[in-house]
């Protein structure tokens, strides 16, 4: 694999996993809009797996998706082993509580997240690779189209199965899509600085 495209996996693997471990803290931003702390980072991932499809077709893409789902199952499942294990006595309770408040997400949050993200993810490797199978021309136009579908499936199926019976959920859904389709908006440019190349072939690989 070309060093370039290493470096494009790793960021995305990367801030895959930072903005789950940033998510757990709201801000309200201009307008009154509340969104978790990770919406910025984690919007950026959608146009980076858009750039590793470029570079490694759409079942290379699909593999990196299926790597950073373990990754991110890995993280939760191994911060709560570190919120279920008996601290030091010099950490104390309020340490512990403390540790236990932000980094031992619910299950329910953690569940939502899994579930939007590889639903929301395989659906925008697959409508990046058509667009560029089917009409070839316009790059910054299949990253626009297929971000923006992917990120109103991520917002709606995340909120819902997180927020539903507890919080309105439109108005949660309408402000992470607003925030997500501005960081795409901004991150397209992105799309020129990887040179689109014939992708490394892969096992049962269609394109």
């Amino acid at each position: 694999m070309p060093l370039d495209s290493i470096l494009i996996v790793g960021l995305y693997i990367a801030c895959e996993l930072i903005a789950n471990t940033t998510a757990s803290k709201p801000v309200t931003l201009p307008g009154n809009i509340i969104v978790p702390a990770a919406v910025f980072i984690y919007a950026l991932t959608f146009t980076l797996i858009d750039l590793v499809n470029e570079r490694l077709g759409k079942q290379g893409a699909r593999y990196v998706v299926y790597t950073a789902f373990l990754a991110n199952l890995l993280l939760a499942a191994y911060t709560q082993l570190a919120v279920w294990l008996p601290p030091a006595p010099f950490y104390g309770e309020e340490g512990q509580d403390a540790f236990a408040r932000v980094m031992g997400s619910t299950w329910r949050i953690v569940v939502a997240s899994l579930t939007a993200y590889l639903v929301s993810t395989l659906i925008d490797v697959q409508v990046f690779a058509w667009w560029r199978e089917r009409i070839g021309r316009y790059r910054w136009a299949r990253v626009l189209i297929s971000n923006a579908i992917s990120t109103l499936i991520d917002s709606a199926v995340f909120i819902t199965i997180a927020f539903w019976g507890v919080m309105p959920v439109l108005p949660l859904i309408g402000g992470q899509y607003t925030v997500k389709m501005i960081v795409t908006l901004v991150s397209i440019p992105l799309i020129y600085t990887v040179k689109a190349r014939q992708p490394q072939q892969f096992p049962n690989s269609t394109r």
